[in-house]
């Protein structure tokens, strides 16, 4: 059954794409029940929603990150480990989460086991430092993958890419003559990274370029591309767009002015990541290259976290159709849970459904129905990709 493929697997799998949705744990110190109020009030919210899994943040306090100096936009708060909360939605939603880690932490090689041990984890992403203050603590980015290789597949990880450092101005700030993260990825592919998640898009000119060069690095050197996951997210005010500038996100002037002066912010800034989209599926299509889909909110502001999730139904449906037939069609995401007779796992039997529902797709109009119908319908729904030679892969939500 589809939901038995751990999410792991998924995100290495190059035939089928991936969806993901992006969270932040809970603040350090919350109390164990809140945390579970707010596990199970994002796995409610994203129940309608076919996707993969989640990505749960490592979030840490980049005084560096921002070249020019600014202030951050949004104050920094410690937040709780990225693997124990993405232990507690995993069990919350029947889903499992690709973990972030940044490897600035003196007690590395402990989190690595509990997260696989004791969470259950099967996949993370490891992030590398961004602080340049000089004070660096566990190991390097290098020492952190061999040290998920040492597991032996017990924990499978991927790495960031970004698009950003793939120009010119940033290669020249770096002492560099040509854009280089494109080997960047090829040195953490050969050193056992699985896929790719990118920075957030609004420029898409250099991840165009980053998947080109990317591509042609493959070709060259006799390597079978990466997934990469296009992360989109959606804001709707001046302070957000600030803060995923501060992130290092490059956003064009005339797409935040278009966004700002919008009647509608967050419906503008929602058509403009459709329309990157779209660009990149037809100036990558020959690539080779698989790619995936991650939508995240930034911020707590309302208007964005609602954004996200019609955004993530828009770009899935992008996304699926460029691909050409498909299908959708029900599976139950927790069936080790249908035998139990726990008492207490009452309420986790609201999570699943049992449907029959299975709808082919052989023309534009369809794709477009369902794609449209994914906000209510496909509760508990899951993908079904196939072409029309009747190849199928899966995707469950």
């Amino acid at each position: 059954m589809a939901s038995e493929t751990p999410l792991a697997d998924r995100l290495a799998d190059p035939s089928r794409p991936v969806f993901l949705l992006g969270e932040v744990p809970p603040g350090e110190g919350t109390a164990p029940g809140k945390i579970l109020e707010i596990a199970t009030m994002f796995s409610n919210r994203s129940k309608a929603l076919a996707s993969d899994g989640f990505i749960v943040y490592d979030i840490q306090d980049e005084p560096g990150r921002s070249s020019d100096s600014s202030p951050r936009p949004f104050p920094f708060r410690h937040l709780m480990d990225s693997s124990t909360y993405a232990a507690v939605l995993a069990r919350t939603s029947g889903k499992e989460c690709l973990v972030y880690k940044c490897v600035a932490d003196e007690k590395f090689d402990d989190w690595i086991q509990t997260a696989h041990t004791s969470h259950g984890h099967s996949a993370i992403n490891v992030v590398g430092r961004v602080s340049s203050d000089g004070t660096f603590v566990g190991p390097t980015i290098s020492e952190a993958m061999d040290k998920v290789n040492a597991t032996n597949n017990a924990l499978k990880f991927g790495c960031v890419c970004i698009g950003e450092r793939h120009t010119l101005e940033s290669a020249q700030a770096r002492g560099k003559s040509y854009p280089t993260e494109h080997l960047n990825m090829m040195r953490k592919q050969k050193a056992g990274a699985q896929w790719f998640v990118s920075q957030a898009i609004y420029d898409i000119g250099p991840t165009i370029q980053l998947l080109k060069d990317y591509a042609s690095l493959c070709r060259q050197q006799g390597e079978t591309p990466r997934k990469v996951i296009l992360t989109f997210a959606p804001v709707s005010r001046t302070k957000t767009i600030n803060f995923i500038k501060w992130l290092g996100v490059k956003v064009p002037e005339d797409i935040e002015k278009s966004i700002l002066e919008h009647e509608r912010p967050i419906d503008k800034s929602i058509d403009i990541l459709c329309d990157h989209l779209k660009v990149i599926l037809q100036e990558c299509a020959s690539l080779g290259v698989p790619l995936g889909i991650n939508c995240e909110s930034v911020s707590i502001f309302k208007a964005e976290i609602d954004g996200v999730h019609e955004l993530f139904r828009r770009l899935q449906r992008i996304l699926l159709d460029g691909r050409g037939p498909w299908k959708v069609i029900w599976v139950d995401v927790i069936p080790e849970r249908r035998g139990r007779n726990d008492e207490n796992d009452s309420e986790n039997r609201g999570l699943v459904k049992s449907g029959g529902i299975l709808a082919d797709h052989t023309d534009a109009t369809v794709p477009m129905m369902i794609g449209a119908a994914m906000g209510g319908a496909l509760v508990a729904a899951g993908i079904l990709l196939g072409n029309s030679l009747g190849s199928q892969q899966t995707c469950n939500k």
